[in-house]
């Protein structure tokens, strides 16, 4: 890199720092974030529609209303008016997964409701998954990818709001990656702090916290692994004992919220 590109690169990402810093609900981190939260909704509410219209939905009446009836209670203690939410369950019995969009779009797939067992298991998995959306995670992942990836030139096209080339980088920024030294820490860093808030929201909802330690234990019998301490180093989550013993020091704070 020649001096000077090296110069503007810096220029922009202390620019970058001062306009896009914001802070996380709940812990109060401070994170950059270059996409605007009208951008994120509309990539969230694409991506969301494109699972859809591949999946197949779940015709299981009473496992449908129990997602919905978790998802309304944390939609109403989330403090996010500008969702717009909403909750499916998928009918995939081999995926063992949840996630929530930008916006508070939140799918539920079949595979994970015999580890979640009940309504309160359940509620930790999209307490988790719903805490990633208010956090930004998304977006915060993807202007690092930004920074590491494309510079200072990513950065103006990112200022200049033009949301064409916004999905460029979204999908590029997604893809590409930078290794373990800066996208994987960072990644866990997400996977607790949505840990962190999720047993709060579940809380503010009225579901006990404690039984996180429960369903994390029996998220660890279920996928055990003998390469576990080469995944443990290459996975994006935490391991199942270092997350469980964090959850365990933030139970005394979620119960503040409790809210039975």
């Amino acid at each position: 890199m020649t001096a000077n590109r090296a110069k503007k690169a810096a220029f922009f990402a202390v620019v970058a720092f001062f306009i896009g810093c914001a802070t996380v609900p709940y812990t109060g981190r401070h994170h950059l974030v270059l996409i605007s939260t009208r951008e994120e909704k509309t990539l969230g509410l694409e991506a969301y529609q494109k699972t859809l219209q591949s999946s197949k939905l779940s015709q299981d009446r009473e496992a449908v209303e129990m997602v919905r009836r978790i998802g309304l209670r944390m939609a109403r203690v989330a403090q996010a008016p500008e969702f717009e939410w909403e909750f499916n369950l998928i009918d995939d019995p081999k995926m063992v997964n949840a996630f929530c969009l930008p916006g508070g779009k939140v799918a539920v797939y079949s595979g994970i409701l015999p580890v979640s067992k009940d309504e309160t298991g359940l509620a930790v998995v999209m307490g988790h998954e719903i805490a990633h959306a208010l956090a930004r995670h998304g977006a915060e992942r993807m202007s690092q990818g930004m920074l590491a990836n494309f510079g200072g030139a990513a950065l103006s096209i990112m200022l200049a709001n033009k949301p064409a080339a916004t999905r460029d980088l979204y999908n590029q920024a997604y893809g590409a990656g930078v290794g373990l030294g800066v996208i994987l820490p960072f990644s866990r860093s997400h996977e607790a702090e949505a840990d962190h808030i999720g047993l709060i929201l579940m809380a503010k909802a009225g579901y006990d916290p404690g039984e996180a330690v429960n369903f994390w234990k029996r998220m660890e019998e279920s996928s055990k692994d003998p390469n576990a301490p080469l995944a443990k180093f290459f996975s994006t989550h935490p391991s199942h004992g270092d997350r469980i013993k964090d959850i365990q020091s933030w139970i005394p704070e979620a119960l503040s919220h409790y809210k039975p």
